[in-house]
């Protein structure tokens, strides 16, 4: 692949060898952070053959926006990763990443224009492939036992208000029972069903188990980021109870 025209025409375009077939429609936008150095690093590296990772865009700090791979064709950007038991994550999303060092290099604040311009693409690409709004995730919902981005201070509440991906307002932290690693009984295996049914790949054996404690982190991460622990907490079950409801899964309260 020489050249293409951008998908999204405020896109430069930058193509990267590391791409394939789907085998299925894109109907998810996965948001990743870059966690490299720099923006130019991260950029060189995901058109970098030896790399074997790519992206179909990605947005720098100045909102200056790349894309790599056409939106019709399978990036590499999600690996091992699953949403409602499909795990082929490439073939049925479109992969954005967001220039930021990451936890390990000096996780910082998104910039407003970054944000903006994340904000204008996730418009664009759900526009595109008709993506519904609860298929707009974090890498770290995808992929909870090994990726974090785009961690706890990615601003999911103003793409949010801006008509991007699906939200309700977190529940106030309050003292109170908890679910934790090493409990077992039927609570934790509701709050397990519960997770499962928004799309999260946990098992559902009322053991809250690393696993278990692993993707409440990734539900908090996303929905309540004030207290990111892994322990299922009244605010934690709360969140995902009004989460579940806002889509008629369960009632809201």
């Amino acid at each position: 692949m020489s050249g293409f025209l951008p998908d999204e025409p405020s896109a430069e375009v930058r193509v990267s060898p590391n791409f394939g077939p789907r085998r299925d429609t894109a109907d998810m936008i996965v948001l990743h952070y870059t966690g490299m150095e720099t923006g130019a690093g991260a950029e060189a590296w995901l058109c970098d053959p030896a790399s074997e990772v790519s992206s179909h865009y990605l947005v720098h700090e100045d909102g200056r926006i790349v894309q790599m791979v056409r939106e019709s064709n399978r990036a590499w950007h999600a690996g091992k990763s699953s949403w409602f038991g499909r795990s082929d994550i490439n073939s049925c999303s479109v992969g954005i990443e967001i220039v930021n060092p990451g936890h390990s290099l000096g996780y910082r604040n998104f910039p407003k224009r970054q944000i903006d311009a994340v904000i204008g693409l996730c418009k664009g690409v759900v526009q595109r492939h008709s993506i519904p709004a609860q298929r707009v995730l974090a890498h770290s919902d995808v992929a909870p036992a090994r990726k974090i981005d785009p961690g706890e201070r990615f601003p999911w509440k103003a793409l949010f208000e801006a008509g991007v991906g699906h939200l309700v307002e977190a529940a106030p932290l309050t003292r109170g029972a908890v679910l934790k690693a090493g409990d077992a009984s039927v609570e934790v295996e509701a709050l397990q069903s519960m997770l499962a049914l928004y799309g999260y790949g946990v098992e559902i054996s009322g053991a809250f188990d690393r696993q278990t404690e692993i993707v409440v982190e990734a539900f908090q991460r996303h929905f309540r980021q004030r207290k990111v622990d892994g322990v299922a907490d009244g605010s934690t079950i709360r969140t995902l109870e009004r989460l579940l409801g806002s889509v008629g899964a369960v009632p809201s309260k």
